[in-house]
């Protein structure tokens, strides 16, 4: 199994305090043969009469030496897991988030490349913040 995320802990807290309830840890989806390990699987129930909206959220800490290489990283991952997740059938339907700490999102995103990838809608976000433990934005 792989290794878990430094901030992997902290989101699951967030979620929870977002109303969610983590249904998978890890969420493994399986394509053609090919295993994946995404970190986490959260679904919500709305309301009464609708049905629960269900995510896959993986959580990346950038605390790597280049932040460019860890977006790098991040966003190929995300892509991948993202297209899994369309072609499963057990996970259809599944909203696939890639989840950041605040001081990443402000560093990362909102400039370069990153903000680019948010200008084209390439990746979803949900950023937490690391210190209370609180989601503070989802990006579609």
């Amino acid at each position: 199994m792989a290794a878990k995320d430094i901030y992997h802990d902290v989101c699951v807290r967030a979620l929870v305090k977002d109303g969610w309830t983590i249904t998978h840890d890890p969420l493994a989806v399986a394509v053609e043969g090919t295993n994946l390990l995404v970190d986490l699987g959260a679904e919500r129930i709305v309301t009464a009469e609708r049905s629960g909206r269900r995510i896959a959220v993986e959580v990346k800490s950038f605390v790597g030496l280049s932040p460019v290489q860890d977006l790098k990283e991040a966003v190929g991952q995300f892509l991948v897991y993202d297209l899994a997740l369309h072609q499963s059938e057990a996970d259809a339907g599944r909203v696939l988030y890639l989840a950041v700490r605040t001081s990443v999102y402000d560093t990362v995103f909102e400039e370069g490349i990153g903000k680019l990838l948010m200008k084209n809608k390439a990746v979803r976000l949900v950023v937490f913040d690391a210190d209370t433990e609180e989601i503070r934005e989802w990006i579609d």
